[in-house]
């Protein structure tokens, strides 16, 4: 599949169903196939990152809660139990191809709440700058049902959306989407390709698996896409349950593709302009309104006053000396320390503040107001 080889940032979620063998110990010879992909596209400059399942599964096993449902105590427990399982498998499978894994556990506020979300980006952006393979799953040991991502496919949405990422591979236990449960309606036709997800497409996807030890099922994977498509990510629903799926892919197995609906780029700048109640304002001189407008970074020199008192991270109004908003952005210093550091040349920064954050606002996480943006 094309938008597997020319994708930059990738992440590929697996679950339970796929890497839990039948003895509910991890399927050791599917994984290491599985790393042979993930070697194979590091080896070509592409920054892979893994959500995956397991941890539930493969504590049930641990502490023998084979037999029956688990209450909310006991999957929390299952899953304080197998999470070091599941690295440890992960980590055999890297090994040989000189791969590090680090874990990212990761609950619904870490994606939701702007501060914790900058860090978790942060964090995970410098994982993959060091050539490691974040393995992401949600710290199912603190999570209640109330505050749950509910499923591991929406976590791989929200990931490849706080990332940037082109591409969220969601390996299935079919082959795509098709026009209706394939299992149960032989004259179900294999969808290969969605522009947009209408409600048409997404009447075709059913409920959940209605076995097994995975939770997700195609109304899940569509969810999904839908969150990535805003984000500017393209989905691929692809079979996971032979070796090297993303091989597979690659040659030309029938799989899913679900189209983008912009690009990350203009997707984050969108919700910076628009989803986010500015917590202060920066008032800039000429030269930096002038820079700004040219999507430039806003520099502390260019600084002149700062208004209210916010946070690092905190969304800004960026004003002229007119009182006229050009931008919002996140701040990278706090009210505070902005203050202190108006006007001063990127050198002074650390000397006055004792730290610096480079821009006051980055041009990445800039957003022109529309009038500006016309220009």
């Amino acid at each position: 599949m094309n938008q597997l080889g020319g994708a930059k940032r990738i992440v590929v979620k697996v679950g339970s169903a796929l890497l839990v063998g039948a003895g509910g110990a991890a399927d050791a010879h599917w994984l290491h196939a599985f790393a042979a992909d993930i070697a194979r596209l590091r080896e070509r400059g592409q920054q892979v990152l893994v959500v995956s399942s397991g941890a539930v599964a493969l504590g049930r096993r641990r502490l023998g809660l084979t037999r029956r449902a688990l209450s909310l105590p006991e999957k929390q427990a299952a899953a304080a139990a197998g999470q070091s399982a599941l690295m440890r498998a992960w980590e055999e499978a890297f090994e040989p191809h000189g791969l590090s894994a680090a874990q990212v556990l990761l609950t619904r506020d870490d994606t939701e709440i702007r501060r914790r979300w900058l860090n978790a980006r942060a964090t995970t952006e410098t994982l993959l700058a060091l050539g490691v393979v974040p393995v992401v799953n949600e710290n199912d040991t603190v999570t209640t049902e109330e505050i749950r991502y509910g499923d591991n496919d929406r976590l791989a949405a929200r990931v490849a959306q706080m990332i940037g990422a082109d591409l969220l591979v969601l390996l299935s236990d079919v082959d795509g989407l098709y026009t209706a449960d394939p299992r149960r309606n032989p004259d179900a036709r294999h969808v290969g390709h969605v522009e947009r997800l209408t409600p048409e497409i997404e009447a075709m996807a059913g409920g959940a698996n209605a076995g097994g030890v995975g939770t997700g099922g195609m109304a899940t994977k569509l969810a999904a896409a839908k969150i990535a498509s805003a984000a500017g990510c393209a989905t691929v629903i692809a079979l996971g349950h032979r070796p090297s799926p993303l091989a597979a892919l690659e040659a030309g197995e029938r799989a899913t593709l679900i189209a983008p609906s912009t690009t990350p780029a203009a997707a984050y700048k969108a919700w910076i302009a628009g989803s986010l109640a500015p917590a202060g304002a920066l008032v800039v001189d000429a030269g930096a309104a002038a820079a700004v407008r040219r999507g430039k970074s806003l520099l502390a020199a260019g600084l002149r006053r700062v208004e209210g008192r916010f946070e690092k991270g905190d969304a800004v109004v960026i004003l002229d000396e007119g009182g006229a908003e050009i931008a919002r952005g996140l701040a990278r210093y706090e009210a505070a320390d902005a203050s202190r550091i108006c006007g001063l040349k990127s050198a002074a920064i650390e000397p006055a503040i004792g730290y610096t954050s480079g821009p006051v606002v980055h041009a990445d996480d800039l957003a022109l107001v529309q009038a500006d943006a016309a220009r």
